[in-house]
């Protein structure tokens, strides 16, 4: 389930830095979509934009907890709610390792001319941890964002529903399990 939106997450953003500017953006659908280039070093809404490591260190915590509990995944849902926040903390976690600190990007770095193929671009990297995650979907009074956020958003948002719907990783129910401790109660 995560290979999928890795991988055009990964795409995309490569299209993105061939194609896109930070200083011109592509107006599409009457201003209703924006593709634009932007390189963030912090989370969602620019928050913790010296943090960058943090963001890093958390997401390796992310990917290492969803890759332990894998194993015991029995849930279908949980297995896609799962598999998108890994490719979305992966896709993320990528830019951040091999992703220079483009603050202030020089036009050379982005669109057509930029330097290097993107092999070359890849294995370039930064200081480690430390790069920007490259954003670059705009729709009006909402941060500029990636596909690696979409998954993330759309794997936490399927995480809630699960929960509140009382479905477990191992694919059982909460109201399985507390009528099964009832019923044994009863009988005793």
């Amino acid at each position: 389930m995560a290979a999928v939106p890795l991988v055009a997450d990964f795409a995309t953003k490569e299209i993105a830095l061939a194609s896109f500017s930070p200083y011109d953006p592509v107006v599409l659908l009457g201003g209703l979509l924006k593709l634009t280039l932007v390189f963030n070093p912090g989370a969602a809404f620019s928050i913790g934009t010296g943090m960058t490591w943090v963001f890093s260190l958390i997401m390796v915590g992310v990917i290492s907890y969803i890759l332990w509990t894998a194993p015991r995944l029995r849930s279908v849902g949980w297995a896609v709610s799962l598999g998108l926040i890994l490719s979305g903390a992966a896709g993320n976690l990528i830019d951040r390792v091999w992703r220079p600190d483009t603050r202030e990007v020089p036009a050379a770095l982005v669109g057509p001319d930029a330097p290097g193929t993107w092999a070359e671009r890849l294995f370039s990297p930064p200081s480690p941890l430390h790069g920007h995650v490259v954003d670059w979907i705009q729709v009006p009074y909402w941060p500029v964002f990636n596909i690696a956020d979409s998954a993330i958003v759309c794997g936490g948002a399927l995480a809630v529903l699960l929960a509140f719907r009382g479905i477990n990783i191992d694919g059982t129910r909460e109201a399985d399990r507390s009528g099964s401790a009832t019923r044994g109660g009863e009988g005793e």
